[in-house]
């Protein structure tokens, strides 16, 4: 099966991000794709809260979405939605992912367990946790690709989740980005190789790339590894689209060679002394 990867430099305007989004949509059907994959916050990336407020607005609501789903239905594809920034029923944010099917349909929903509240040594402070709220489940989905399990970037340095979902059957593992340019440089490569590993499980990482209205820059280098650990497609810094053959059968046979998913075992307490 072959799934594309949309590799983006969200701005600011919802409006213009859906029309990207649509084109890619669009284009992934024409070339074959079973599967989009786009990086987090495909909807919109702004970190000004006063400015981006008034773009931030109920699921039913979003426009964005609307247009992703009805793009899915229109060219009979599925995509997975990296995620989008949607105001909750309690006035809360949610950094949320969706499953769409190829007939527009929401499969699955997933909002990001692990908040961005760090201080990096290069000077920049994200503190995501100042405005979204954090989700409260993982979850895994059927898809034409395999099971797919759902996450969203800063979650890729908690091992524990993809245990959590190669342990309930996912074969594929998302997870979509916009890692800053300087904690890509140093740990990008490495965690997504590494969590690939450690589930014998495909990976597919769509990112964010380049400099952003709002300022930021962010690291690109979308990413498909299979389930050895093997790179079998990096975008670089170009936005744009790319796919890659995902061969189910893989997963099996990997973890016939090494099967750490079967020899994992309850962690008994630690002891200290």
């Amino acid at each position: 099966m072959k799934a594309a990867v949309l590799q983006m430099t969200s701005g600011i305007d919802p409006a213009v991000n859906a029309v990207t989004l649509q084109t890619a949509i669009a284009d992934a059907a024409a070339g074959g794709a079973a599967m989009l994959f786009t990086p987090e916050m495909s909807g919109l990336l702004d970190r000004d809260r006063a400015r981006s407020a008034a773009h931030i607005v109920a699921e039913e609501d979003d426009m964005v979405l609307a247009a992703v789903q009805a793009g899915a239905a229109a060219h009979r594809i599925w995509v997975q939605l990296g995620s989008l920034a949607v105001r909750r029923p309690d006035g809360k944010l949610a950094n949320r992912s969706f499953m769409i099917d190829d007939r527009g349909a929401i499969r699955a929903r997933y909002d990001k367990l692990h908040l961005f509240d760090v201080d990096l040594p290069g000077g920049g402070s994200w503190r995501e946790s100042a405005s979204y709220a954090p989700g409260e489940r993982s979850c895994v989905i059927d898809s034409p690709l395999g099971p797919v399990g759902l996450s969203i970037c800063y979650d890729l340095r908690f091992a524990d989740l993809y245990r959590a979902l190669s342990d309930a059957g996912a074969m594929v593992l998302s997870i979509p980005a916009a890692f800053t340019a300087e904690t890509g440089e140093a740990h990008w490569q490495v965690l997504l190789r590494a969590r690939a590993i450690e589930a014998g499980a495909w990976v597919i990482a769509a990112a964010q790339t380049g400099m952003h209205e709002d300022g930021r820059q962010t690291y690109g280098h979308s990413l498909v590894v299979d389930p050895w650990g093997q790179i079998v497609l990096d975008m670089d810094m170009a936005a744009g689209l790319g796919f890659a053959e995902i061969d189910p059968a893989r997963v099996p046979a990997v973890r016939s060679r090494i099967p750490v998913v079967a020899h994992r075992r309850a962690i008994p307490p630690v002891e200290r002394s």
